[in-house]
């Protein structure tokens, strides 16, 4: 396994979406997935109330500086999902995301973004934000597109869906150099997903950051960020709608 974590997703080449957070008829129906240059995953998050939309903007005790745009911000607090991989799925002992093409932590937030500010949902720098190389490489995929996330609001507003790409070239590096392609061979990386939520302050007393609630693909409560507690991604030969026929 790519993390020791007994979970896993399969992902074959697919059909390519288009990232504008609509999940139309059929778009995804060969999901998790991934065509001649990226890897594609789509959520759609049930939530009944939408920090920043259906509550004020509130602020945690902890870190006044929460939204801003800087390695002192919180790019994960707020309605968010992490994706979280580790390309080479190898790992010496308990550490975390290197901050490059080799394992990484991106943020997509419902209500933020370094491109388009507070106030517009989509991708944040993630972790390790105290490393600068980390935060520059980050930022470099953002602005070039090289990664790319629309988080969108559904209709009735009860909950929004992310649609993300991420470029097999810079941001999934299997060894020094090298960057995954899609062939013939089955290709294990380390794979984790979180999803925040946050609503009205008092509703997550007692909580980090006074979150209401996080969930996770893969691993035990305060280690889920360490490689070796992800679970695996399979990227597969072939088309899924071919296997299963």
């Amino acid at each position: 396994m790519a993390g020791e974590w007994p979970r896993e997703l399969q992902a074959y080449r697919g059909t390519t979406p288009k990232m504008d957070g609509v999940i139309e008829r059929g778009e995804w129906d060969d999901a998790v997935k991934f065509d001649t240059r990226r890897l594609y995953f789509a959520f759609q998050v049930t939530d009944d109330v939408l920090y920043g939309i259906d509550t004020e903007r509130w602020m945690p005790e902890k870190n006044p500086k929460a939204h801003e745009l800087t390695r002192e911000g919180w790019p994960w607090f707020g309605d968010e999902m992490e994706l979280l991989i580790n390309a080479t799925h190898t790992w010496k002992g308990d550490e975390n995301a290197a901050g490059d093409g080799t394992s990484w932590q991106m943020v997509c937030n419902l209500t933020k973004s370094r491109l388009g500010g507070v106030g517009k949902g989509g991708l944040l720098e993630g972790e390790p934000r105290s490393d600068a190389k980390a935060w520059e490489t980050y930022q470099r995929w953002i602005k070039t597109g090289a990664m790319e996330a629309v988080a969108k609001v559904l209709p009735g507003g009860k909950g929004y869906v992310i649609e993300w790409a991420v470029s097999f070239d810079p941001c999934l590096e299997i060894a020094p150099g090298q960057f995954f392609i899609s062939g013939d061979k089955e290709v294990k990386m380390g794979l984790n997903i979180a999803v925040g939520d946050l609503d009205e302050k008092e509703k997550g007393a007692g909580n980090f950051g006074n979150f209401h609630h996080e969930d996770w693909f893969a691993g035990e409560k305060n280690k889920r960020t360490n490689l070796r507690q992800w679970g695996t991604l399979r990227l597969m030969p072939g088309d899924k709608m071919t296997k299963s026929e």
